[in-house]
């Protein structure tokens, strides 16, 4: 097995495990290292659909002791997607589930456990929810229909995308020792080819913190030269 060239790209460090919809037509990444934040990204295409910080965004270091405590109530394991595609389910601190429409941008909250904070959420193969709570408590929820729209997945949706990701790229060559050098990155906006980062000197505050970071490396190289 070999890497592939195309490759999407997070802003740092610290993620989780990231999480395929039923229909693979969703990709979501739980993190970083300096937040709790959520993206997530249509599949095959990359575009990124939803990007929100649960809580406070970071206030930057040093870190006050409240915004410590309220970041740590979060569950690094608390999204998931069940049975119905372009759904995501958030478990929150106050014992609140979030169920967020990612096709009209929608979310309801869903009362779960009162008064206990939400520490794990997963969704069983069959599609139903998995929550655990801060007081011991596990519960087992199944979507009503009429909750919300409803869908059926379909699998052969997700097999269609895996097949169209990799119509658009192709594996690093055998003798691709440097990955940098042949990776086509993109963070859901925009897309950069290798030739484009090696020679970028530019970056404003606005841009994702790695893509600062390599402007600054880059000048700092020309100007040794």
């Amino acid at each position: 097995m070999r890497p592939l060239r195309r490759a999407l790209i997070l802003d740092c460090d610290g993620y989780e495990t990231p999480l395929f919809s039923v229909d693979g037509r969703h990709l979501a990444v739980r993190g970083n290292a300096y937040d709790n934040s959520v993206e997530v990204f249509e599949f095959p295409s990359l575009r990124r659909v939803l990007t929100t910080t649960l809580g406070d965004p970071s206030p930057g270091y040093p870190y006050p002791q409240e915004w410590r405590d309220q970041m740590q109530a979060w569950s690094r394991h608390n999204i998931a997607f069940g049975a119905r595609p372009g759904v995501l389910w958030i478990a929150t601190p106050t014992g609140v589930l979030v169920e967020v429409d990612l096709e009209i941008r929608q979310a309801v909250e869903h009362d779960v456990l009162t008064g206990s904070r939400l520490s794990a959420l997963a969704a069983t193969a069959t599609g139903e929810l998995l929550v655990a709570g801060s007081e011991g408590d596990l519960v087992l929820l199944s979507v009503l229909s009429g909750s919300t729209r409803n869908c059926t997945a379909n699998r052969d949706t997700s097999t269609t995308a895996a097949a169209a990701f990799l119509e658009t790229t192709a594996e690093v060559p055998d003798d691709g020792d440097d990955l940098e050098t042949h990776l086509v990155l993109t963070d859901g906006t925009r897309t950069w080819e290798a030739d484009d980062l090696a020679t970028t000197t530019e970056a404003s505050s606005t841009d994702p913190t790695w893509l600062q970071l390599q402007a600054a490396i880059n000048a700092a190289q020309v100007r040794c030269e």
